[in-house]
This record gives C-alpha cells, sequence and structure tokens, in this order.
C-alpha cells in the first residue's frame, strides 16, 4: 500500500478566485480523499433580521455574493411579495427576467475565464473578461450599478427601461453573440481544452443525484433541473427547456455553461421584443406575516430564500440556502481518484462561490 500524505489546497491559490480549503489525502500523485473546510469569511448576514426592517434586508441580500447579487434580491422579494399577497406587475417581471439572464451570461463568462485560467490559457482568459465588459455597461447604464444594482424592490422594480435602451440591449447583445461564437468554439473544439476537461472530475448521474447537485453542475451529470422550467414568473412564456450533458466530467459542466449562455441571450432577445407597457411597481401596505421559501435558479443553480414574519416591520427569520452549499458534496466525490494536477480545474467546474455559502 503506498504511503499516504495529506496537503493542504487552499483557502489562498494562484487559481482559486474563493477562498475554499480542501485537505487532499493523497498516494503519491493520486487523490484519495477530500476533506473540505469553509468558514473563513463567515458574515453573519442572516442575523441582520433582528436590526434590519424588512425593506431594508433588500440591500444585504444583493450582497451575499456580488456575481449572484440581483438573483439573491430578487429571490428574498418573490418571497415577501408572497407574505404581503403582492402582484408584481407583469412589466416588473419582465425586467427582472431580463436583468437576472443578463446576470447569468456576465456569470457564466467570468467563470468561463477563470476555468481558462486554471489550465493556462491566459489569452482565453482574458477574452472573456472582456466581452462580459459589455454586459456590465449595460448593467452601468440600465440600473446604474455594475455589480450591486439595488434595482429590485418589493412590489416591483425601482427603475424603468426606456425603449431606446431595450434596443440598444438587443443590439449590444446581438453583436456579442457573433464575438461569443469564437470563444465558444474554441471550448468546444480546442484540443489543450479538451485534455484538461475531458474524463476529469468525472460524477455519474445517480451519484449526481443522490448528493443532490443543483444547477450546471447536475446538468452536466444528465440531471434535467432548472427552476426556470417550472415557467414561474414569466419563463412559462419563454419556451424554456434546460441543456443537459451526459458527460459527467469537467468538460460536460462547461458545456452546460457555454450553452446557457447563448440561451439567456436567445431568452433577453425575446423578453425585448414582449415586454408590454405599464406600472414597474406597486404600493405595498402592511407587514409581513407567516412564512414561504422562494426558489431561484441562479448561474450556479437553485437557491432557496426562507422568511419568517410575524406581523411586525422585522423578520423572525431569514434563510437562504445557495448552490454551492449543496455543490460541496459533489465536489468532493468528483476529487476522489483524480490526478493532483487536476484539481484546481475540478474545483472550478462547480463554479464556487464561498461567499454565498457563508452567509
Amino acid at each position: 500500500m503506498a504511503k499516504q500524505t495529506i496537503i493542504p489546497f487552499g483557502p489562498q491559490h494562484p487559481v482559486l478566485p474563493e477562498p475554499i480549503h480542501l485537505d487532499l489525502v493523497l498516494e503519491d500523485e493520486k487523490v484519495v480523499q477530500a476533506i473540505p473546510s469553509i468558514g473563513f469569511i463567515h458574515r453573519g448576514l442572516e442575523k441582520l433580521v433582528e436590526k434590519k426592517e424588512y425593506t431594508e434586508l433588500m440591500y444585504v441580500t444583493e450582497r451575499i455574493c456580488g456575481i449572484c447579487a440581483f438573483g439573491h434580491n430578487w429571490g428574498y422579494c418573490h418571497a415577501i411579495e408572497i407574505l404581503l399577497n403582492v402582484e408584481v406587475p407583469e412589466r416588473a417581471e419582465y425586467l427582472r427576467i431580463m436583468w437576472h439572464e443578463m446576470s447569468r451570461i456576465h456569470s457564466h463568462l467570468l467563470w468561463l475565464g477563470l476555468l481558462a485560467d486554471a489550465f493556462g490559457f491566459e489569452s482565453l482568459f482574458m477574452h472573456c473578461w472582456r466581452l462580459r465588459e459589455g454586459i456590465l455597461d449595460l448593467f452601468e447604464k440600465t440600473t446604474g450599478g455594475r455589480v450591486i444594482f439595488s434595482v429590485n424592490k418589493v412590489g416591483g422594480v425601482h427603475r424603468d427601461v426606456s425603449p431606446e435602451m431595450l434596443q440598444e440591449i438587443s443590439t449590444v447583445i446581438a453583436g456579442m453573440k457573433k464575438e461569443y461564437d469564437e470563444l465558444a468554439s474554441v471550448f468546444m473544439e480546442d484540443v489543450s481544452v479538451k485534455n484538461r476537461t475531458v474524463g476529469v472530475g468525472t460524477v455519474s448521474k445517480e451519484d449526481a443525484a443522490a448528493l443532490c447537485a443543483v444547477g450546471p453542475t447536475a446538468r452536466g451529470s444528465g440531471i434535467s433541473t432548472d427552476i426556470r422550467s417550472t415557467g414561474h414568473s414569466i419563463y412559462g412564456k419563454l419556451d424554456f427547456e434546460p441543456i443537459v450533458e451526459e458527460g459527467g466530467d469537467c468538460y460536460a459542466r462547461a458545456m452546460v455553461r457555454v450553452k446557457e449562455v447563448y440561451q439567456s441571450m436567445d431568452m433577453i432577445q425575446k423578453i425585448i421584443a414582449d415586454i408590454p407597457e405599464g406600472e414597474i411597481a406597486v404600493a405595498v401596505k402592511g407587514k409581513p406575516e407567516g412564512e414561504f421559501m422562494a426558489r431561484v435558479e441562479q448561474p450556479r443553480g437553485e437557491a432557496c430564500y426562507y422568511v419568517k414574519g410575524n406581523g411586525t416591520k422585522n423578520l423572525d427569520r431569514m434563510r437562504i440556502r445557495t448552490p454551492t452549499n449543496i455543490n460541496v458534496p459533489f465536489l468532493v466525490n468528483a476529487l476522489a481518484g483524480c490526478e493532483l494536477a487536476d484539481v484546481p480545474v475540478i474545483v472550478l467546474s462547480i463554479d464556487p462561490c464561498i461567499s454565498c455559502t457563508e452567509r
């Protein structure tokens, strides 16, 4: 039996965007076991329900994570709207979905760049992030922010988008799609990308289901799970179908995200073509009472937003379950049996967000 060695991986590492720590049990260059350890940046955001009014918590939830900021804000607002029996105007729902899908594009482009950086493809990394800047520019023009937007509110949205601006978004997305074709073809066909991702970190459909994986991580293992397919908000009007890959390896998880960027671009174009006229918010009266759990398909997967009101301006409880939190067991399974050199790529393949996990 080969001698086993335990080495630390993270929380600081050249290819890690997030402070996750793993103790890797090695036999020579092979990973026998990965033992995760989190908690380095816990901020106690859920505890703030005791000090912040429910209307102020909107601005706390979007600071859970910069990349997923809009989705966190939207999920929380939706849960409160259900408790208050508020019906959001249709135009506001269209705008919310447009911004949410723009968030998915910028999140996936950021991740694709980080994946390229992980296996040393620096020019591909920079082109992904260059293209992502176009989406951030659109966010800045429509919401005033590039990372934290503060555009949602209970009952709708704070800002409308003019027809001229909607047309500009449509034009920018169409131009971006042509540039993205070149990047996507590299991820799909380049030999150096395939050498580092095909057959690496493979998790079967059965194991992924048993480990309750969510998002592109699950869909890369052949599981057709996506909250958008339930038709909530206006997704039922967008002819949405989840993108699924059967390979179960890092390449399959990358392909899901590559194709989801195209899908989000198409949805944004359809939203712009179909968006109705009307109000963007309704007046909200009363204070939340009862409990409800909203579900939103974040770029990394399903996120749950549980709120419990007691009829006062302060909630009794706010609890958020994020995708990375539930995908860590999947990661541990994917790392078992891999080569040490493949650890960074496998870790990145679940698109970890430790800021989301450690609220």
